[in-house]
């Protein structure tokens, strides 16, 4: 009998489940229940799957990172007190000099175990700003410049930047105590880990053959740390500058900023990765394409993009990049701490402040330097971009894509690509083997944008070009004569 009286109390629950879901469902609205697609099929007959390459083999493994040495750099450059750039540069054990030191002392390293291949450079100039008081001050930048091998690509540039200097609560103190552990000893020291990682690919321990360091890299890549940026970006507007004068061509700068915290519970989470949308209506700026081709690379599962140039009221170091027209993004932790950035050490009402090496992750940190290098690696391996894209087929039943570009040996051909103007992704459509024109059969221009993208015989993309399409409005009435 109990057990009878048992399966009528379930069979009856069961029914009151039931009847709760129906109630539920009947209170959704019409719309929000139609889940299945309800548009035409672009393009309407099935087409065949555009060839897809495979990606660079070799990627980073994250057991490569030195986690140690990493620790060890930001440990040196807290010890120097402060790193405001208004300190002393002379000063060896205290200042912003002390911590240039140390960024010189161990890239030197990296120089000798790479044979060579790795060129450290002392970049000095001076620079004004209102955070100078109005008055020219010394600073210095100092860069690790990977040369590429191929003749026409080595003039292009991937950079990888942090900023060395630090900063207390007054931006114009140079006595107080700016640690500056996470602003921005985290980006230093991501930068300095990925001139280790790439100047020694191919290696097995120290590179004997000068050639072999960097081998693989098409593209030149320069790993940078900077001075002044907490007085105004002063060292990366300069380094937009000295770019130019050594006749280099950006082909995408990474900013790391902010990189090295993660404690909040269930981490280590995404590294937010910010781009500009530009002057562009449809967002595919240049430093848009920056982030998705990164993304893309590393995986979403690492990078959480944020379709905004940076934080509200915040900047960093890839901003006179941007301004200028550059690809360029930045990275930076997933949750701030305030208590921790730009405060002099202190404790009130039971809150430390201060921006100190135990508020750090390494992991974290160790994951974000593994997504730079290896995002640079793929980068600097890739073809040149396409040029001159070109989308036509308005009011027609066919889109028409065209670019062109100069011939490449380690070149396999192009992907098409597109998306929903809703999508925040690229999704390839066709693979062509030469530049030209490709007719995109039932395609609507309407519908999506679209670009085009080299791909190397090695599987290494460039970045997207998107698509330029000559727009023209209705026909308007024609003003009366006065």
């Amino acid at each position: 009998m109990g057990s009878r009286t048992g399966r009528i109390y379930a069979l009856a629950r069961k029914a009151a489940k039931a009847a709760t879901m129906a109630m539920l469902i009947a209170s959704v609205p019409a719309f929000a229940q139609q889940t299945a697609p309800r548009d035409p099929v672009e393009p309407p007959q099935a087409k065949p799957e555009p060839k897809i390459l495979p990606r660079p083999a070799g990627a980073i493994a994250r057991q490569s990172i030195d986690e140690k040495s990493m620790r060890a750099l930001i440990h040196n450059l807290v010890s120097c007190g402060t790193r405001l750039t208004l300190s002393s540069w002379t000063d060896p054990k205290r200042g912003i000099g002390c911590g240039r030191d140390a960024i010189v002392a161990r890239l030197n390293e990296m120089a000798k175990d790479s044979g060579g291949k790795l060129q450290v450079v002392v970049d000095k100039f001076e620079s004004t700003s209102e955070r100078t008081s109005g008055t020219p001050i010394p600073l210095e930048n100092v860069y690790a410049i990977l040369p590429g091998n191929d003749p026409k690509l080595s003039k292009t540039l991937f950079i990888v930047s942090g900023h060395f200097d630090s900063r207390p609560s007054d931006v114009m103190d140079p006595t107080a105590d700016a640690p500056g552990a996470d602003d921005d000893g985290s980006g230093t020291a991501v930068s300095v880990e990925c001139a280790r990682l790439l100047s020694r690919m191919g290696c097995n321990g120290p590179c004997v053959d000068a050639r072999a360091a960097g081998r693989a890299y098409r593209a030149t890549i320069l790993f940078a740390t900077v001075s002044g940026e907490e007085q105004g970006l002063l060292g990366s507007t300069h380094l937009v500058d000295w770019v130019k004068q050594q006749g280099y061509t950006v082909g995408g700068m990474l900013d790391d900023d902010i990189v090295g915290a993660d404690l909040a519970a269930g981490g280590p989470h995404r590294v937010r990765l910010f781009s500009g949308n530009g002057e562009l209506d449809d967002a595919d700026s240049p430093s848009r394409e920056l982030a998705r081709a990164i993304e893309e690379i590393d995986g979403r599962s690492a990078i959480r993009m944020i379709f905004r140039q940076d934080r509200y009221g915040r900047g960093g170091d890839h901003y006179p990049f941007y301004k200028a027209g550059l690809p360029a993004v930045r990275f930076t932790e997933p949750l701030e701490d305030y208590n921790h950035q730009h405060q002099t050490p202190r404790t009130e009402n039971g809150i430390e402040y201060g921006d100190y090496e135990k508020y750090l992750n390494f992991r974290f940190l160790g994951n974000v330097a593994r997504d730079n290098a290896e995002a640079l690696r793929q980068l600097a391996m890739a073809p040149a971009p396409p040029a001159n894209a070109r989308l036509r087929g308005a009011v027609m039943p066919d889109g028409k894509v065209s670019w062109s570009a100069e011939d490449d040996a380690d070149r396999a051909g192009f992907e098409i690509l597109w998306r929903e103007t809703t999508d925040p992704r690229w999704h390839a459509y066709q693979f062509v083997a030469e530049p030209g024109e490709a007719v995109l059969k039932g395609v609507s221009t309407d519908n999506h944008f679209f670009a085009v993208r080299s791909v190397g015989k090695n599987g290494a993309r460039s970045l997207a070009v998107p698509t330029e399409m000559e727009r023209t409005g209705p026909p308007l009435p024609t003003p009366p004569k006065q």
